[in-house]
């Protein structure tokens, strides 16, 4: 036990450790936050889908229990499209508005927050191509919502010819 506890705490990143002071003198160290959690939906197809997210991913190698933690933790994220757009919805409690970087492509978005108090990053890969340029994005209350405008299908340029 000793030991795996050592082999945990060697992979803990150094800014999810703190050390401090208590009134009697005594100091303690503190580590986290440490989040894991996952969401399952209902797929489309009528299967499930989980979600993971947090900073921690617990895993296997070698048959033995493998925990991966980083320093930045990856947000709940809620993926919703309808007929003219997708909008993307993520937690991300505890932050300034001014904080948070959205990057778009056509089948992306990249939501992360760099902050000495929060790491957080996720990439999310969208269901449909939409138009980075027409984003449009709120947050209130510690909630981001990016709503993106779908790629109208490009239908084949020129004529049709007949075959004989």
């Amino acid at each position: 036990m000793e030991r795996e506890f050592k082999e945990f705490s060697r992979k803990v990143p150094k800014d999810l450790i703190r050390e401090r002071e208590l009134p009697d003198g005594t100091r303690v160290h503190e580590w986290g936050p440490f989040v894991y959690g996952y969401s399952i939906t209902i797929g489309p197809d009528g299967r499930p889908q989980i979600r993971e997210f947090g900073n921690v991913k617990p895993g296997m190698r070698f048959g033995k229990p493998e925990i991966d933690i980083k320093e930045e933790r990856e947000p709940l994220v809620d993926i919703m499209s309808t007929d003219g757009e997708v909008k993307v919805v993520a937690e991300l409690p505890g932050v300034d508005k001014n904080d948070i970087k959205l990057h778009g492509t056509e089948s992306t978005l990249t939501i992360s927050v760099d902050t000495p108090e929060r790491k957080y990053y996720k990439e999310v890969e969208l269901p449909a191509k939409v138009n980075p340029e027409k984003a449009r994005s709120t947050y209130k209350n510690g909630v981001l919502e990016v709503t993106l405008e779908k790629k109208k299908e490009e239908k084949p340029k020129g004529s049709p010819i007949k075959i004989e």
